[in-house]
């Protein structure tokens, strides 16, 4: 595999540490865009709940928290690179008494002790400078005949950002998620091409076909850049 010329980007550990509440909700998509699809899906591919639910990347722990308030005999867990989010969302478990736990997992690499019958990467891809790499590793924890589910950015997102960022201040307001201060660093990856995939090269990588998973939730309302950002699941 190429060597990748740029690093993952963000330090979060230092925006968790500095993240006041408005940071916190700006930083959490997936409660606001995915959420409903998410478990949509689920209701479909697994009534009952899977046994086993991993999300990695799960900042604020949103789908973690919600999949085991509906499923309460999932165990489920959320990674994420930054200690401090983490931190609070253990002390959000302890108070809600949900069978969840937190770990540490920094993308690219994770080998968790265990496979899980769904695992979830949302919103995250963007981040991570070798996707192809953290797809596999993220499917190898799927256990046979479960789903991993994921959103990403392919060339139409890459175009799109690739516009923002030459003149952010253009596009990006104060009501903007984006500071277009930061936009340019913060989706260097998009923008340069380096986190891009699609569904034929997460076929050729996986060796399966993704799927759409607004195939299966037709219910739920798609988050209006679907298009550009795919959420798409992988059976295994």
């Amino acid at each position: 595999m190429a060597e990748k010329r740029y690093p993952n980007t963000i330090d979060w550990d230092e925006y968790w540490n500095e993240a006041d509440e408005d940071v916190r909700t700006d930083t959490s998509p997936s409660a606001d865009l995915v959420l409903e699809p998410f478990v949509e899906f689920l209701d479909a591919r697994l009534p009952d709940g899977p046994d086993t639910y991993a999300d990695v990347g799960c900042g604020p722990g949103d789908l973690v928290f919600e999949v085991s308030d509906r499923y309460p005999e999932t165990t489920a867990v959320g990674y994420d690179s930054a200690e401090a989010v983490l931190a609070e969302n253990r002390k959000r478990a302890r108070a809600t008494n949900l069978d969840i736990s937190f770990e540490r997992a920094v993308l690219p690499e994770f080998e968790p002790d265990r496979r899980f019958d769904v695992v979830s990467c949302l919103f995250t891809l963007c981040y991570v400078a070798d996707t192809e790499r953290t797809i596999e590793q993220l499917y190898d924890a799927v256990e046979p005949g479960g789903y991993l589910v994921i959103h990403y950015h392919n060339r139409l997102a890459q175009a799109h950002y690739r516009t923002l960022a030459e003149s952010p201040h253009e596009y990006l307001d104060e009501d903007s998620v984006w500071n277009p201060e930061t936009f340019a660093d913060r989706f260097e990856l998009v923008v340069e091409g380096e986190s891009l995939l699609s569904y034929e090269r997460i076929r050729e990588i996986l060796g399966t076909w993704p799927q759409s998973v607004f195939s299966v939730a037709d219910d739920a309302e798609q988050y209006g850049a679907h298009r550009h950002e795919p959420l798409v699941y992988v059976p295994k």
